[in-house]
């Protein structure tokens, strides 16, 4: 009986490896491969790879694109583990004479997590509020596949996704498919179809490929076996579009994921013997704190990003806005200290760098240009955490002109407005507006500026939820009964647009 059940087996993956040469060979469409490391995308790309090694290499000659996406808020030892795969893929390919490139697609600058959490003040992601998916992972992927398509016309996106992940993944996958042929359309992407080689595998199936069948490249998918134990979790996938299942309950995804209540992957993998991971999972918790309806307004402005104040429906409830400037240099302060104790306690090698320089430039210039912070937080926060380390080499900050504001100047201001009963943060703006337009020959758009700038609220928050209880006729304001809960989160992209 195991004899025959191993006859089937082979049958089988005949098929399918006969199937993949087909589709390969029937067009010039490029193919890019979806790899993010796990088990899944794994059983994918080693499959193709199989399949088309036993072309004669004069046959190989389309491009075989495999791309990895990085989020740069990778769980480490994740990241790691698809950096050594993605340069033995790379080796392996010119060694064997595949036809396979690889490409790692990361965040645009502007568009980190960092950036929009620290720099913007963006909240940390909630189930309501997931605006980390589109900006993280989404957009830098469909990003490539747009350029390869611009190149070629069309490309074939191939992706280690199964009917059996859930009932939406095989709904959608059915909604896309192309009738007569084992490709289907890309749920957003004009020019780009998708061919999923194991959408009929189940996990058993996966596994057992896996650990009958070598790794082209040279990887021992034991190694992943052993992850995914010591993380109790599943993959999580490169996701192309919002139908693809983002990292969900189980993942190896973002350590600074607080989508979940509890990160029990990286929880898991500190138990299993990685403990210098616990500093992250604690930063990462620090996160989650922030969501706590009764707590939102500690951390976070009562004013939007637009400079308003908003209310949840008929009521004196307000939306908070983004985090204050007071708790985001708390972070970039924590999350650098956390950088430094990780780096000390990892193993050679091993260490992750969790805010990269870029990132810290972009977040000054938000904190400069869009919150006024004339005392230069990031440069200063930057030296007193890490400016005593061994090694540390301080980035190059590039210096202000000579109409910047100090951290003095601001001081001076602040006794003055306090003086007058003037909001600091209005005036403060009104001479960052005339700070903007210093020389130039044409400043039409000045008085539009200091028109905008006093059309913003710029009251307490005690003020403001008064006059909406008198508004609304009801009893005495009180800060504590203006507490948010997740339902009433009003997205900021809409702002964003808006401004």
């Amino acid at each position: 009986m195991k004899k025959i059940v191993e006859k089937e087996g082979v049958a089988r993956l005949t098929r399918m490896h006969d199937d993949v040469r087909e589709i390969y060979l029937a067009d010039s469409r490029p193919w890019v491969v979806g790899y993010s490391g796990g088990k899944d995308s794994t059983t994918a790309l080693q499959l193709i790879w199989s399949a088309i090694s036993a072309l004669p290499p004069e046959k190989r000659t389309k491009k075989i694109y495999v791309i990895s996406s990085d989020t740069l808020v990778e769980t480490p030892v994740v990241s790691n583990y698809i950096d050594v795969s993605l340069k033995r893929i790379a080796e392996a390919a010119v060694e064997q004479g595949m036809p396979i490139v690889t490409h790692k697609v990361v965040p645009e600058v502007d568009k980190s997590f960092w950036v929009n959490l620290i720099g913007r003040g963006y909240p940390a992601p909630s189930r309501r509020f997931r605006w980390c998916t589109e900006r993280l992972k989404i957009e830098p992927a469909n990003d490539f596949i747009k350029s390869r398509v611009a190149e070629f016309g069309e490309v074939v996106m191939v992706l280690g996704v199964r009917r059996q992940e859930s009932a939406t993944r095989a709904q959608v996958m059915s909604l896309h498919s192309i009738e007569g042929s084992r490709l289907s359309k890309h749920s957003s992407l004009l020019n780009a179809f998708v061919y999923a080689p194991i959408a009929d595998f189940s996990t058993d199936d996966v596994w057992t490929y896996l650990l009958q069948n070598q790794s082209p490249w040279g990887n021992d998918n034991r190694d992943l076996v052993a992850m995914y134990r010591n993380a109790a979790s599943g993959e999580c996938p490169l996701v192309v579009d919002t139908s693809t299942p983002s990292c969900g309950n189980s993942r190896f995804g973002c350590w600074v994921c607080t989508v979940v209540e509890r990160d029990k992957a990286m929880e898991a993998m500190i138990d299993s013997g990685e403990e210098w991971l616990t500093p992250l999972l604690e930063f990462r918790d620090k996160l989650s704190d922030t969501q706590d309806p009764a707590r939102k307004l500690e951390f976070r402005d009562h004013r939007r990003r637009t400079g308003n104040v908003s209310f949840i429906g008929d009521t004196d409830r307000v939306m908070p806005g983004p985090y204050t400037m007071e708790f985001r240099r708390e972070l970039l302060k924590g999350l650098l200290e956390t950088q430094r104790q990780v780096a000390d306690e990892a193993p050679a090698g091993e260490a992750p760098i969790l805010i990269h320089e870029a990132e810290l430039h972009e977040i000054r210039r938000l904190w400069r240009t869009e919150r006024g912070d004339w005392q230069d937080s990031v440069p200063r926060i930057v030296r007193e955490t890490l400016g005593k380390e061994a090694g540390f080499v301080e980035p190059d900050w590039v210096a202000e002109d000579s109409v910047a504001f100090t951290a003095e100047d601001g001081e001076l201001l602040g006794s003055i407005c306090a003086d007058n009963d003037v909001p600091l943060e209005l005036v403060m703006k009104l001479l960052d507006v005339e700070r903007a337009s210093h020389g130039l020959k044409r400043r039409h758009a000045v008085h539009t500026r200091i028109e905008e700038a006093f059309k913003l609220d710029w009251r307490e928050i005690d003020l403001v939820v008064a006059e909406r209880r008198e508004k609304l006729g009801i009893g005495a304001p009180s800060v504590s009964e203006a507490a948010i809960d997740d339902d009433a989160e009003l997205p900021f992209d809409a702002e964003e647009d808006a401004r």
